[in-house]
């Protein structure tokens, strides 16, 4: 949806001892009990490590390390150091450290929850461990340093940001495409080291404005109709995407490690539908009309454009197609303050529509709204003066192309490239995630917004750290199953055994449940999070093998539910994880995702 800019004037930037316990446990194996699993949740991140224990005795016990854990009580620990041994883990050296603790460097790193509890078994065994802790390590948060990032709001503040320093401590979106289905780009300074050759899909001569009807060439000519004013739309979209980072120049875009796909479907009066579908084709995958597909097609597809109207039978294809293909598709709700469900490709199935927030937190006043919005982003609110817009790449020129600049817009093209980005950090850091998991994880990490949305925004404001911290359940990548029928029974149930493991499934009818079996052994926690379609609402359950209901999730549609259960028995035991439907489809169009770690 075209943005509505205020005041625009060109902004051109210039380039711009060893203790006993030291002793003790050196060579020994020194770690906490055969690892459980993370609890894991949506917003679950890769388990932190560490190499290093720190060990604090009282005063007058910590210079000469006079008393140890194993004199203190020595069947206890010995029984944690002969737990602790198939970890593999020993005291290689000890330093002191200015509050007088023991620092102790271990032979490899070890989850910090391990190091945690046998920090605790210490001082449980010895009285004179004032404390003992895990040596944690700190990263520096990732903040650009280009010169206008600070009025860039919209990416970091509280209120109405999207939270990215912290995403980008996890991702910078290297290594993904992302389309910019709009009115093409120019190869603006801070947007050229991202931009991939791009293809103009505008058939018709008298809107092109290029003299010429499609060509390989995406570059914005501008979009205004006889001379008029242009936009440079497209650009200042791209910039938002995926602005260069780091470059001395201008400010940065959400996802800047990101390469930008341009694709140029909007000229003078806009564009056709079937120009555009076809620009959604190409985009992300497919030959059109004698144009050979991309090189490197899009795996998230940017549309900030729309207009009153259903959903045309021609643009909801092209949608399926690239959906098809492993794109996410993301488009702005519109800027009417109407019903988004009136408004097209915002109505359109399998889309991200993305309603606007304004600096304040609260939907823009433009931004339109209702049950076909999925989540808000930041698309400013001028009405308070400029700089609460968004600010982005464009150019200083009136009707044809002038100097690099930067300038606030706003609106729902804003906001919609904001989660375009957050898509490609997410992509990024798990490439595997299909169009699905990627819509329900936005949703189900957004933030409430911080000023009632009465006509509906979605589940709130996108959480760019949150969703990017979701991708994986565990510590890391998981392996790949397919759910095998039949297994509605717990005596039929299929049997997981490799950990982490995503269960691809399917509810095959209305009244289909599917069971999987895993063991769970003494002290280890098993973890499950379900994600369907952005319309399915399947709920999960955890049961012992009498049935008895241990755990449950039932979130409701276009959210992830996930269970947690500890085994904190004497022994290994089997329990059921159950995926029942609620609503939503069944047969082929009823996938779900099942992701187990223990």
């Amino acid at each position: 949806m075209r943005s509505t800019p205020a005041a625009r004037p060109p902004t051109r930037h210039p380039a711009w001892p060893l203790t006993a316990l030291g002793v003790l446990l050196a060579g020994a194996a020194l770690l906490a009990p055969r690892a459980e699993a993370a609890t894991g949740s949506a917003g679950s991140t890769a388990e932190e490590t560490t190499d290093r224990l720190i060990v604090h005795y009282r005063d007058g016990t910590s210079g000469g390390g006079r008393r140890s854990a194993l004199q203190a009580a020595p069947h206890a620990t010995a029984l944690a150091l002969q737990r602790l041994q198939t970890a593999g883990l020993q005291t290689l050296a000890v330093h002191r450290n200015g509050l007088g603790a023991q620092v102790l460097h271990l032979n490899r790193a070890a989850p910090v929850r391990e190091l945690d509890a046998l920090a605790r078994q210490l001082m449980a065994d010895d009285p004179n461990v004032l404390y003992a802790e895990p040596d944690r390590r700190l990263q520096a948060l990732s903040t650009p340093t280009d010169p206008l990032y600070a009025s860039q709001w919209h990416y970091f503040e509280a209120t109405g940001g999207l939270n990215l320093p912290l995403a980008w401590d996890r991702a910078t979106g290297s290594g993904i495409v992302v389309g910019v289905v709009d009115t093409g780009v120019l190869a603006h300074a801070d947007l050229a080291d991202n931009l991939l050759p791009g293809h103009d899909f505008i058939s018709s001569t008298s809107s092109s404005n290029d003299g010429d009807g499609r060509d390989a060439d995406a570059t914005d000519p501008g979009d205004g109709c006889n001379g008029g004013q242009s936009s440079w739309h497209g650009t200042h979209v791209a910039g938002t995407v995926a602005a260069v980072a780091n470059n001395g120049e201008g400010g940065a875009g959400v996802a800047y490690g990101a390469k930008i796909l341009p694709v140029r479907v909007l000229g003078c009066g806009g564009g056709y539908f079937s120009d555009i579908a076809d620009g959604v084709l190409w985009a992300s995958g497919n030959a059109v009309g004698g144009v050979a597909a991309p090189s490197q097609p899009a795996r998230v597809l940017n549309l900030s454009l729309g207009g009153r109207a259903a959903c045309p039978t021609t643009m909801q294809a092209a949608i399926n197609q690239a959906r098809a293909n492993g794109a996410v598709v993301v488009v702005a709700a519109g800027n009417s303050n109407q019903d988004a469900s009136l408004h097209t490709p915002a109505n359109c199935a399998g889309v991200v529509t993305v309603a606007a927030n304004g600096r304040g937190g609260g939907r823009a006043p433009y931004s339109n709204y209702g049950a076909r919005i999925d989540v808000t982003a930041p698309g400013g609110n001028q009405a308070a003066g400029a700089a609460n817009g968004v600010l982005s790449t464009l150019n200083d020129g009136y009707s044809t192309a002038g100097n690099d600049s930067y300038a606030y817009y706003q609106g729902t093209s804003m906001a919609a490239p904001h989660v375009a980005g957050v898509a490609a950090l997410m992509l990024s850091r798990n490439p595997a995630l299909t169009p699905d998991e990627v819509e329900v994880l936005l949703k189900s990490t957004a933030r409430p917004l911080p000023v009632a949305c009465t006509l509906g925004c979605g589940r709130g404001i996108v959480h760019a750290a949150a969703a990017v911290n979701a991708v994986f359940l565990g510590a890391g990548s998981p392996s790949t199953a397919t759910e095998t029928e039949p297994n509605d029974a717990f005596t039929a149930a299929q049997v997981l055994s490799s950990f982490p493991v995503k269960l691809r499934g399917t509810m095959a009818t209305a009244t289909d449940i599917d069971t999987v079996k895993v063991n769970v052994g003494v002290g280890q926690t098993v973890t499950a999070r379900l994600i369907g379609a952005d319309t399915a609402n399947y709920d999960l359950f955890l049961r012992n093998l009498s049935g008895t209901l241990a755990k449950s999730s039932l979130r409701g549609a276009g959210l992830t539910d996930t269970v947690s259960w500890r085994n904190a028995g004497g022994t290994a035991v089997d329990i059921y994880l159950r995926v029942r439907r609620v609503s939503g489809p069944v047969g082929a169009a009823g996938t779900y995702t099942l992701e187990v770690n223990r």
